[in-house]
């Protein structure tokens, strides 16, 4: 009897895992085809702004991480995330704007922007937690305030980090039409053409993780619909079209995005009301039951990309590092 229960648990386990591989393989990573996607326009006609100067910031690992730092006497710590496929340098505008509001740090995030390390992957895990809370030690003074801001994905990091082991340390979030989670009510269908999900890459990944078994955490599991105008421009070497299965784990809240959301300070959630990717209304209903310290801004006429460059914006966040 035990040697055929042992043969039956042998013949489950191999099944398992053979579905779970299966899956991973039937899905290859291809050429995406031209689709709608996130307005760039605006983005790419709009007049050229001087870039801020980089400053490699060195991580526990010893990889640095090239950081935009806009220093400023006795004021309150800004920290920027940028979004998915981008890097830090889409705050140069905002940043330079706030110029003497704060202390500004605007990171292109492992695996981004013109230096990645490798583009598209992290080592593990939770990296952007670790590598977020080593930036800020190296430039937080002992009293300074401190407030996270984030947009799209960087939204969502900045949930993830304030509400996790760091939300005793954060004073105030602020979220730029934040990404809370897949399966989220404010989420359109592919992110209004955006991502393109390897779903049963995503499947199979996540048995194997159930299993204990990361060795392939590694592949590719989401791509991103990047314009060609945009891959052919000068700034196309820097763009990030494709992510790992960690990596995209990790630029989002946890499963439980509404138990994070549930940790977060005061908080402020800026959106435009012609968001392609995400549904702006249904922001506060979704988030208010879990956290009733937001505050909610809906701008009329603005998309997703528009939305960080916004004079509504940057006043916003102005009289936030003020209050501080």
């Amino acid at each position: 009897m035990i040697y055929k229960a042992l043969i039956s648990v042998g013949i489950s386990i191999a099944v398992f895992f053979a579905i779970a591989l299966g899956l991973i393989l039937s899905q290859p990573v291809a050429p995406l085809p031209e689709m709608q996607t996130l307005d760039f326009d605006k983005l790419i006609g709009k007049a050229p702004v001087d870039p801020l100067p980089l400053v490699p910031v060195a991580m526990r690992d010893g990889w640095e991480m090239p950081t935009r730092h806009v220093a400023a006497k006795d004021k309150p710590l800004l920290v920027l995330i940028h979004g998915s496929g981008w890097h830090g340098q889409q705050f140069d505008a905002l940043a330079g704007a706030l110029r003497g509001q704060g202390e500004i740090l605007a990171p292109d995030l492992r695996g981004h922007g013109a230096t990645p390390g490798r583009r598209g992957d992290i080592d593990h895990m939770g990296q952007f937690d670790e590598d977020l809370a080593d930036l800020i030690a190296a430039y937080r003074k002992p009293g300074q305030a401190l407030i996270v801001a984030g947009h799209s994905s960087g939204g969502g990091l900045a949930i993830r980090f304030a509400g996790g082991p760091a939300a005793r340390d954060v004073d105030h979030v602020i979220l730029l039409s934040p990404f809370l989670k897949y399966n989220a009510p404010t989420v359109r269908e592919n992110s209004g053409g955006w991502a393109h999900v390897l779903t049963r890459r995503i499947i199979g990944l996540s048995m194997l993780n159930m299993a204990g078994i990361r060795a392939l955490n590694h592949l590719t599991m989401i791509q991103f619909s990047m314009p060609e105008p945009v891959l052919d421009g000068p700034m196309g070497h820097t763009a990030t079209t494709h992510y790992s299965f960690r990596l995209n784990a990790s630029f989002a809240p946890r499963m439980d995005y509404l138990g994070d959301i549930a940790k977060l300070p005061d908080f402020t959630l800026i959106a435009g009301r012609e968001d392609e990717a995400f549904y702006a209304e249904r922001f506060e209903p979704t988030m208010a039951a879990a956290n009733p310290n937001g505050r909610y801004v809906i701008l009329d006429g603005l998309g997703h990309l528009d939305v960080v460059d916004a004079p509504e914006t940057y006043e916003i966040i102005k009289e936030t590092l003020d209050a501080y």
